[in-house]
């Protein structure tokens, strides 16, 4: 890794591989708290636990979810699919004390309502589907209409430690739960994105294909919408249910969905396939996945089209995931990082491309 290429908002960053005997393949979600570290080993179908942030390059979790032991890697650990499996975990929440993930491709979201601490331990609840042995979207398949209790792909969940959100991705929409919940195949409360629980439709201003949701300390949202190459910005969250979002980042409007505003080059205010957004101190933190870079707002933006005060991963606003630095490979810089994280003043980066986390302290 070439440090240099991060730009001088990132400092003191090293590499974090996972453990030694079968490092990281594809990483595509990462989250802290209270010093935990959780990351979804998404291409090897498991999720680790480390009690401390790790600092060295390898380092065995604490705990591995949806595999027996360290080098496995099946889909659903080469069985059916159970409580205790899973088929390419995405997206993570924990608190210290709750964790959640999106089991995205067993079209559910499972929970442990005490942070587990033995290996592949059983998860205590799961939605979007009626048992822990079932795993068809929507329950009845692809062309089946969604319901309060149904999913499909989500790979993006959220809580304030009370209530649940979940980018359920394929149906277009995000499900809210005003309590998390404590039993199996719950209903949904509220849905953002759609008239109804049972619609498939969907228009320009709402969420067309929400990868991941993000609720500030002062009620904020942010919906990183992958399809159309935008942020949604809602002041609050809980305007979400009835009003289109208050401010788009990497589009002028509603109707524009071009990749890096069809330029040929990014720019400041360009995205290029955003999966994860994340707020910090007073601004908000992009996910730049198609450029590789994080593009950070000082201060939260409300006015369309907004440009980025400064960025992480790239020499400048005008490149690219395709510049001469990757030429020999993607190893100097970052590659499609697919999501991001912060703890107090440090920044932890999914590098899903090189299959490593970048862990570094932000200075904005």
């Amino acid at each position: 890794m070439n440090f240099k290429t991060l730009g001088s908002h990132l400092t003191n960053s090293y590499v974090f591989k996972g453990a030694k005997r079968k490092p990281f393949l594809a990483p595509r979600g990462v989250f802290v708290s209270d010093n935990m570290l959780v990351v979804s080993d998404t291409g090897q179908n498991r999720v680790f636990i480390w009690k401390h942030i790790p600092t060295k390059e390898f380092e065995d979790p604490d705990v591995i979810l949806g595999q027996e032991g360290i080098t496995d890697c099946g889909r659903n650990a080469n069985h059916k699919v159970t409580s205790s499996t899973l088929h390419y975990p995405s997206g993570i929440w924990t608190n210290g004390k709750i964790l959640i993930v999106a089991d995205a491709w067993n079209h559910r979201v499972l929970i442990w309502h005490s942070i587990p601490t033995q290996n592949a331990q059983p998860a205590d609840v799961v939605l979007g589907q009626a048992d822990f042995e079932s795993n068809t979207p929507n329950l009845k398949g692809q062309a089946s209409s969604p319901k309060a209790n149904s999913l499909n792909w989500p790979y993006g969940v959220f809580s304030d430690g009370k209530g649940l959100w979940i980018a359920d991705t394929g149906n277009r929409r995000i499900l809210y739960y005003e309590n998390i919940p404590k039993q199996n195949f719950e209903k949904a409360t509220g849905i953002i994105g759609k008239t109804g629980f049972n619609n498939r439709d969907y228009a320009s201003d709402a969420p067309i294909w929400p990868y991941s949701v993000k609720i500030s300390d002062k009620g904020q949202m942010a919906v990183a919408d992958t399809q159309f190459y935008r942020v949604l910005i809602w002041k609050h969250w809980k305007q979400a249910f009835e009003d289109k979002a208050h401010c788009i980042i990497g589009q002028k409007g509603f109707d524009d969905c071009g990749q890096n505003q069809f330029k040929l080059q990014p720019e400041a205010n360009t995205l290029s396939w955003t999966y994860d957004a994340c707020f910090y101190k007073e601004g908000v933190l992009v996910n730049d996945t198609g450029n590789s870079r994080i593009l950070g707002f000082k201060s939260l933006p409300t006015k369309n089209n907004t440009p980025a005060d400064y960025l992480v991963g790239r020499p400048d606003f005008n490149t690219s995931s395709e510049y001469k630095g990757n030429l020999a490979g993607t190893q100097t810089s970052l590659y499609w990082p697919f999501s991001i994280t912060t703890s107090l003043e440090r920044l932890f980066i999914a590098d899903t491309g090189n299959h490593r986390l970048i862990i570094g302290r932000l200075e904005t």
